[in-house]
């Protein structure tokens, strides 16, 4: 039998339950979705009919309420992600830098703990923090830093702070990585060198990093845009995301062809803005390159005729 794969997949027989999970579970499905966004609902006992294809749910999209809660989704999955990253960026330079080897496999653990809890029970332990009678109202109230009780439950505001609370691990893990790939021994050859805390920072650990935080900006950003039990906790009607809309046509309208279309729109603008974000860093990058490099070029110059005098 493995004779008989080998021979007609070829090398790729050894993939085989790769590829194959991938088509069965992601190929396939997204296919069907993509095929049900040209359909139509026909009348309240149908969720779906595609004897007639058109582009008309996606035009349903882009107008009014919807649009504007997917351009609300991506303000709260671009703020989420760069201040996963912000906060992200200390404290693994902290972890991979300052702490002992013996004590990182520790703190690591410590920050997968939340990832034992359920995710539906983490975001209600935020709803408790955040209401009115909370514990963090009592004591902003009783410190003075608040005159009255918490107002921020059922808003954006909540949404953003789950949603931070939420993804950060997915953040700090593969940039813990990309931080200590920069190892000690490098940073002490740039000290060595004569450069600062600083410029090693932003010469050898950053650029060694940057594989690791790319990773980390995509496993917050793209999840992030498609979650809805943050928003449906701790939103309300004030802090609605495109995924709750979604989940909505496909259980409670039962209109699985605009349903359809919002998922495929969601993921064509998340492609969009990842796509964007990368050409972004990419120039970024070459513009910084160029800049060090002419910098050495005139730091080689100036030698040169220091020594030429």
């Amino acid at each position: 039998m493995r004779r008989v794969a080998a021979r007609v997949l070829g090398p790729g027989a050894l993939s085989f339950p790769t590829w194959g999970y991938a088509l069965f579970f992601f190929v396939v499905p997204v296919a069907l979705v993509l095929f049900y966004s040209f359909g139509y609902k026909p009348d309240e006992f149908t969720t779906v009919a595609t004897d007639r294809l058109s582009l008309d749910r996606y035009g349903e999209v882009f107008t009014g309420s919807v649009l504007s809660t997917l351009l609300a989704t991506l303000r709260i999955s671009i703020v989420g992600t760069l201040l996963c990253l912000l906060i992200s960026v200390p404290f693994t330079y902290w972890l991979a830098v300052k702490v002992p080897p013996e004590r990182r496999g520790l703190l690591l653990m410590l920050v997968m703990v939340p990832f034992w809890t359920n995710f539906l029970v983490r975001t209600l332990g935020w709803q408790i923090m955040l209401s009115p009678d909370g514990f963090l109202s009592e004591w902003g109230q009783a410190l003075g830093l608040l005159g009255g009780p918490l107002d921020i439950l059922y808003t954006r505001t909540a949404v953003q702070i789950g949603v931070v609370y939420n993804y950060l691990p997915l953040m700090i893990l593969p940039l813990f990585v990309g931080m200590d790939a920069a190892g000690r021994h490098l940073r002490e050859a740039s000290y060595d060198l004569g450069a600062g805390r600083f410029s090693t920072f932003f010469r050898v650990t950053m650029p060694l990093a940057m594989p690791g935080m790319i990773s980390g900006c995509m496993l917050v950003f793209i999840p992030l845009t498609g979650d809805y039990v943050t928003a449906n906790v701790l939103g309300g009607a004030s802090g609605t995301m495109i995924g709750q809309i979604i989940a909505n046509q496909f259980n409670t309208a039962q209109n699985w062809a605009l349903g359809s279309a919002m998922a495929v729109s969601l993921i064509l603008v998340t492609l969009a803005v990842a796509a964007a974000a990368g050409l972004l860093l990419w120039a970024g990058r070459r513009v910084f390159d160029r800049a060090v490099r002419v910098r050495i070029d005139t730091s080689e110059v100036a030698v040169m005729e220091g020594a030429r005098s």
